[in-house]
């Protein structure tokens, strides 16, 4: 059967101060109609950069389409090449034809435009040119995708909506044209388990009701076994296998493979140690190739339960709460009086109460929009209460002046969930962590560079790195980045708001490993934000489940997961993707 795409030894080329980086090498695969292909892989592998191959959305220069074919076949039997198409024939294609959900939904939608007006564009360019029947198919896709309140989306500029209902209005635009072939990057990455389930089905459907040929890519491998009928693993540029999704988990013939799979955090067991792609190799060279590899096995090897966890915990939580959080609330207007007085709030976060002890990883869950990063923000004073206490070693941080707060905020700090916005455009890496380094007056200003670097390196990128600028690096790279510059400070609690959402098994391994040691080496207190409950349920003592605000459920992890009692918890277990 003749495939909807066929891709044959595309390479594809950067040009940089050191010379020119191989990003693809020789790839080649082919996506059949409603056929789903899943294309995984370490960050930096080339996922994205193939993608964007296929849009013709590689800048040229730096990059540059150095040889291959992408051959687009229409359903009368004809066919192209994109990649020698004109720009002006391309639009064609683009948006209408070939549909994309962009890795990063907080940078891919424009901050000047509403929600709404940005998905009305592509259906007036290429379907309509009636305004009424655009917002009428606007607001019928922003149901679809399972956004709240759609009339009010669709009046909201990207700032006013949080980053999973940012990735479903991304996920509506790229679906409201019915695209031959949809290019999904990361698309639930920043979705939580329920949403997450709720948009593969909705992908699933869509696939089934207009014969439609989907790129999923993506660091979850759970998502691409739910998923995907054919995965493509790809490392450094070049595809290491591929083959049937069955085929691929039960009998992985790469090791590179047996090493991704291995590194995600199980649910039955809790791991002193995760297991990298890069620890995994050094057991597989140890194997020899005939006898095969059982990755259970290997599990074992790390899979030993943390030795004296009662005994830690019976010291954490004997002593006095580092933080103490009591009856916040945290609201926003939605309609004013004419008058400018609040008619009606979203309580964002609703008479919530907790304390946080030292040493502890507090695990913070739920769905998006539960208000999950606006506790987190509000604890840290970065987004003003409407009401309530929180008591750091017993001072009131909501009643502090800002001049009062900013001893603290070496103390407190936050890993932000989206790296590109949080890093400034025009500073190199280097300078962005060395910058709180000055502010507070740590280490001698001959040796701050020194001491990035060695943060550059613990977080699994180099000294090379120093000076290179945000847009240099993959979305998991800009995130490592992020966790480097909240350590710079030498801290005593951080605030994690998704801060290994954005990376690949391995990386995420490598991340959770460090923030673990960094824990115990420094007496760090975590509460850990995010919406994957297996990473949770590996890093937290406790865990808290919020839902609309309120908590819905807090206690032991390993409890909550094992016997949870409400049934909003059993939902997002039910959802989790499994491997």
């Amino acid at each position: 059967m003749t495939p909807l795409l066929d891709i044959q030894n595309l390479v594809v080329d950067f040009k940089g101060e050191s010379g020119p980086t191989r990003a693809v090498d020789h790839v080649s695969f082919s996506v059949g109609r409603c056929e789903t292909v899943g294309v995984v892989g370490e960050s930096g592998s080339g996922k994205s950069v193939t993608s964007l191959s296929i849009m013709r959305l590689i800048s040229e220069p730096p990059g540059r389409i150095s040889e291959g074919s992408i051959t687009f076949h229409e359903s009368d039997g004809s066919s192209v090449n994109l990649l020698s198409l004109p720009p002006g024939k391309m639009r064609t294609y683009r948006g209408k034809r070939i549909g994309m959900i962009f890795q990063e939904p907080m940078t891919s939608l424009n901050p000047v435009f509403t929600c709404g007006d940005q998905v009305m564009e592509a259906l007036l360019q290429h379907e309509t040119k009636d305004k009424k029947e655009a917002k009428k198919r606007t607001l019928a896709l922003f149901e679809k995708v399972k956004l709240p309140r759609p009339e009010t989306i669709f009046d909201s500029y990207p700032h006013q909506i949080s980053g999973g209902q940012k990735q479903r209005v991304m996920i509506a635009m790229a679906i409201s044209c019915k695209p031959d072939l949809l290019i999904a990057d990361e698309p639930t990455t920043a979705l939580d388990v329920t949403v997450q389930k709720t948009i593969l089905s909705l992908i699933k459907e869509l696939q089934t009701e207009m014969g439609m040929g989907v790129i999923f890519i993506t660091h979850d491998l759970g998502v691409v076994k739910d998923i995907a009928d054919k995965v493509i693993v790809m490392y450094r540029g070049k595809i290491m296998e591929q083959g049937a999704t069955s085929v691929l988990f039960e009998r992985p013939q790469h090791p590179y493979t047996k090493g991704l799979l291995a590194c995600r955090p199980p649910l039955t067991q809790r791991l002193n140690k995760l297991p990298t792609v890069a620890d995994f190799m050094k057991v597989v060279q140890g194997i020899p190739e005939e006898t095969g590899l059982d990755l259970q096995a290997v599990y074992r090897d790390w899979a030993e339960k943390p030795s004296g966890r009662e005994a830690q915990q019976k010291k954490i939580y004997g002593q006095k709460p580092l933080l103490e959080i009591q009856d916040l609330n945290t609201w926003f207007p939605v309609n004013k009086s004419f008058w400018g007085k609040p008619k009606e709030w979203v309580k964002a976060v609703n008479g919530v109460n907790f304390n946080v002890y030292p040493g502890e990883t507090l695990g913070l869950v739920g769905e998006s929009g539960c208000g999950k990063t606006t506790l987190g923000r509000t604890l840290l004073k970065l987004q003003k209460a409407h009401s309530g206490k929180v008591l750091y070693e017993g001072n009131s941080i909501l009643e502090m002046s800002d001049s009062e707060i900013r001893p603290l905020r070496k103390d407190l700090q936050i890993i932000f969930q989206d790296p590109y916005s949080s890093l400034n455009p025009r500073m190199t890496i280097g300078k962005a962590i060395e910058e709180p380094m000055h502010v507070h007056r740590l280490h001698e200003k001959r040796l701050r560079r020194d001491k990035v670097v060695e943060l550059l390196e613990r977080v699994g990128l180099g000294a090379e790195h120093y000076g290179r600028y945000p847009h240099e690096f993959s979305g998991g790279q800009r995130q490592r980045v992020g966790i480097a510059r909240a350590l710079a400070v030498e801290p005593r609690f951080i605030v994690c708001d998704e801060s290994v959402s954005a990376l690949d098994v391995s990386v995420q391994a490598q991340v959770l490993n460090l923030l673990n040691d960094l824990k115990q080496d420094f007496g760090l207190t975590y509460i850990f934000i995010s919406h994957d409950l297996s990473v949770v349920k590996h890093m937290s003592d406790r865990m808290i489940v919020m839902n609309k605000g309120v908590i819905e459920e807090y206690g032991d992890a390993e409890e909550v997961y094992q016997n949870p009692k409400s049934a909003y918890t059993k939902s997002l277990i039910e959802a989790i993707p499994g491997v």
